[in-house]
């Protein structure tokens, strides 16, 4: 069988994109392969799990977009559908005065991206939200909210399977080459090969190489940071009522070290940010040799690196002292001691890095011949996801010439 639509990648993004496409169009045939045995094993398994509000992002840009709009449909999916999930809020604080411009322009961000419900509040203000919390002045955030996005994903598939018979999903399976054809491609994968007339990446941390072997031509590449959470133990779990984020600094490509209450009523701090010698390493020494010499045989790793020296150096440091880790979150919660923090999970990040260092900060979807890829989908993609599934949706309609 010729699937209409194969899709490259398991994903939230890759699971919001054959949703939505599946759900505008019932009677295509859909192919999902992931190489992995269960979906959203990567960024999306192993992120904070955070619904963000749209807070960070330019005005105007596609990660300011999709994020409010992605963000409604997020919560109204897992009201539907029964995905663990909580509105629960935020609260960003400034704890120095130099922080306090920054605030400022995030907040103006907030309005003009639609963020509802959001409002200055000072020192004092804080503790009505998160009584352990130490700052001069803050944001409260009421539209922000935590998910299982391995859950949602899921969910994602399910629904889009139940849709149409014929569609199918492809776990262990992944694939190598994509010998186009006339009128479809082949995708050779370690579990036997599929034509699909259409193809959609999605593939994250892998989105560089999985463009080249489909023909699509991009300087960038895609490096890897790793970030390690700690956890807060049962006795200082009542310190952290909901979300408390810094305001972040504008030099770093990082939201910073944050609190955040998961579904499941832990407490997760963190995550740092660390180059990672393993695109998918999730160990602190883990290695690969060839992730490592293809991030550090490109020219953009160096500038990142010497644009970010000190920064870089303070992340590794933290990354091997619990002391250090401590410091930074006794900056938001001061009362906090060594016994109140455990080593938790890690997750590692994509950045599609450009040659002069640049971090591509906003999305980046492109087309090949008969394909659609995700080079770029950063934070806050989750919470995007299936606002960018819709986008993908409509640029297949086009594309593809969908009927």
């Amino acid at each position: 069988m010729t699937y209409d639509i194969a899709v490259i990648g398991g994903g939230i993004v890759g699971a919001a994109t054959f949703y939505q496409i599946q759900k505008a169009y019932p009677d295509l045939k859909i192919l999902l392969i992931e190489k992995e045995k269960g979906l959203a094993d990567h960024q999306t398994g192993n992120n904070s799990g955070v619904i963000h509000s749209g807070l960070y992002y330019k005005p105007g840009s596609s990660k300011a977009k999709y994020c409010v709009n992605g963000r409604h449909e997020l919560v109204a999916f897992a009201k539907e559908h029964g995905v663990d999930h909580d509105v629960c809020g935020k609260v960003v604080v400034a704890t120095s005065e130099k922080d306090l411009p920054f605030m400022d322009q995030i907040f103006e961000n907030g309005i003009a991206n639609n963020t509802e419900g959001i409002k200055k509040i000072t020192g004092e203000e804080i503790k009505n939200y998160e009584p352990d919390v130490v700052g001069i002045a803050g944001i409260w955030v009421p539209c922000t909210g935590i998910i299982d996005y391995r859950q949602a994903t899921e969910k994602m598939v399910e629904v889009s399977l139940s849709l149409q018979p014929k569609s199918k999903m492809l776990l262990g399976t992944e694939a190598k080459v994509f010998d186009h054809n006339e009128g479809q491609t082949v995708i050779k994968t370690t579990k036997g090969t599929f034509a699909a007339k259409n193809l959609v990446f999605c593939g994250g941390l892998q989105a560089d190489r999985l463009a080249k072997k489909d023909g699509v031509k991009i300087k960038e590449k895609v490096v890897g940071f790793r970030g390690d959470y700690y956890e807060l133990t049962e006795q200082a779990k009542h310190k952290v009522k909901n979300l408390i984020y810094p305001v972040p600094n504008p030099e770093f490509p990082f939201l910073g070290v944050h609190f955040t209450r998961m579904t499941n009523g832990e407490i997760e701090c963190g995550p740092n940010a660390v180059f990672t010698f393993k695109r998918e390493g999730y160990g602190k020494t883990d290695f690969s040799f060839r992730d490592t010499v293809s991030a550090l045989s490109y020219g953009g790793t160096w500038k990142l690196f010497l644009k970010n020296m000190s920064f870089g150096i303070n992340e590794y440091r933290r990354a091997f002292s619990k002391k250090l880790f401590l410091k930074t979150l006794q900056g938001l919660i001061p009362s906090l001691t060594m016994e109140d923090i455990k080593p938790g999970r890690a997750g590692v990040r994509a950045l599609l890095l450009g040659t002069d260092g640049d971090t591509r900060d906003d999305f980046r979807i492109e087309y090949g011949v008969n394909s659609i890829h995700v080079l770029n989908a950063p934070s806050p993609a989750a919470t995007a996801s299936l606002a960018i599934g819709n986008e993908i949706k409509e640029m297949a309609i086009k594309h593809f010439d969908l009927k």
